[in-house]
């Protein structure tokens, strides 16, 4: 039993031992708890800071008239040459030259391709020649026939009558032989026949002698000139294929393509993908420049005619273009639900160029309306957020809706929401609240 109750005695030492390990939680827990609060102080520190903000004074309300150009309407588009043309080729060939390249500058007439002519220039002398040759003939028979053909055919008559006339005698002699029976009748045959012969051979002399003495008749002379006339087409057929192997710039403007080089061959018809070409170059006047914009069919009924706008670019959005609309498509595109419009460019220059993005914001000129008819206040665009503003009042910010009339190239024209005076906010930080504290800068 004693061994028993020693067994059963309370161990001190382990306790004390354990005693630290408590001690030592309950200092973390106090640890935590005092980082979670001054945590908490800093973020309600944080929360409650003034947010920095940039502000402007709001102008008092002005006129209509003073605050600009109201722009009705901002649309996007491309810059295009107005008159953009592919040039071409009237005749089939081989390049032999080409003297300008892309982005050259050239002036109408100015040659731009030469085409090898052999061919063409042969089929001119071919030409010629035939024309000739058809005047010459037509100039023979005006003259007609020259006394020498005359004479001689006259002596050739002569001389026949002379045969006629021995064919004859020959012809009684041989009749009257043939009666005594001293010949036969053959004889008598054969001397008929070379007289008929003779006699036939005499009127043929007889009308060559007046066709000589006559000349050629009207109707041939007619048709000689009639196949003058034809030469005299076909050698100008000829020439003009051979002066079209020189290309020619049609208009002035710029190179904006160059399709061929030397070597190359051109053709008029069917032109495949790696055979021969079609056109030489393309080329547009650049000081003829349109903004081709495809319209909502909604935004459609703000634009009149001639209606006047502020062109500028990505490129160059410093550089300021006036223009108006110059022509509209005559039907809309139904896929699209949008209306082809193309804005003149009046002074372009050569900053300007085809295919660049362009905005071109629509006004209406304030400056001829009654000034009397409406006051308005001009404010900063880049203070408006989704139709509503942010001004100071207390060190805190606070939104105000307002109702905008458009825009001008000062601002956004406001006819409610603000008297003029208040402290706007620009560029209001994002997140900011209604009533949060700012910090004006």
């Amino acid at each position: 039993m004693e061994t028993e109750l020693k067994d059963l005695r309370i161990d001190r030492s382990a306790k004390r031992s354990q005693e630290p390990k408590a001690a030592g939680k309950l200092i973390a827990i106090a640890i935590v708890v005092a980082l979670a609060a001054i945590g908490s102080v800093l973020a309600y520190s944080k929360l409650n800071a003034a947010t920095p903000v940039h502000v402007v004074q709001v102008q008092s309300p002005m006129s209509a008239s003073s605050a600009g150009q109201q722009v009705i309407l901002t649309a996007t588009g491309y810059i295009i040459a107005a008159h953009k043309i592919e040039v071409a080729s009237k005749v089939n060939g081989r390049v032999a030259w080409i003297g300008v390249d892309k982005g050259d500058h050239v002036n109408a007439g100015q040659i731009l391709v030469r085409l090898e002519d052999d061919e063409y220039r042969a089929q001119v002398t071919q030409q010629q020649g035939q024309l000739a040759n058809l005047e010459a003939k037509l100039q023979e028979d005006l003259n007609g026939s020259r006394p020498e053909e005359v004479e001689k055919a006259r002596a050739d008559v002569n001389q026949s009558k002379a045969d006629l006339e021995d064919a004859k005698a020959s012809l009684d002699r041989t009749r009257q032989l043939v009666s005594e029976g001293v010949l036969a009748k053959q004889s008598l045959d054969d001397a008929q026949a070379k007289y008929d012969g003779d006699l036939a051979k005499v009127a043929s002399l007889q009308r060559t002698l007046d066709l000589a003495v006559l000349g050629p008749r009207k109707e041939e002379i007619q048709q000689i000139r009639g196949q003058i006339e034809q030469a005299k087409g076909a050698l100008a057929y000829a020439q003009n294929q051979l002066d079209n192997t020189i290309i020619r710039a049609p208009v002035t403007g710029t190179i904006l393509d160059r399709n061929v080089e030397k070597g190359e061959f051109i053709t008029t018809g069917f032109v495949g993908d790696k055979g021969a070409k079609g056109y030489i170059v393309t080329m547009a006047d650049l000081n003829d420049l349109q903004v081709e914009l495809d319209i909502s069919q909604n935004d459609f009924p703000k634009l009149g005619p001639q209606q006047k706008g502020i062109i500028t670019t990505d490129a160059y959005p410093d550089r300021k273009y006036q223009g108006f609309v110059e022509q509209v498509s005559p039907e809309a595109d139904r896929a699209k639900a949008t209306v082809q419009v193309k804005v003149k460019v009046e002074k372009p220059d050569g900053y300007l160029r085809p295919d660049m993005n362009a905005t071109v914001a629509f006004y209406n000129d304030a400056a001829a309306e009654p000034s009397s008819v409406k006051r308005v206040i001009v404010i900063p665009q880049a203070a408006v957020q989704n139709g509503s503003v942010f001004v100071v009042v207390n060190d805190h910010a606070r939104k105000r809706s307002i109702q905008s009339t458009g825009s001008s190239a000062t601002g956004v024209l406001v006819d409610s929401g603000l008297i003029g005076g208040e402290d706007l906010i620009v560029n209001p930080p994002a997140g900011l609240r209604d009533g949060q504290k700012v910090e004006v800068k």
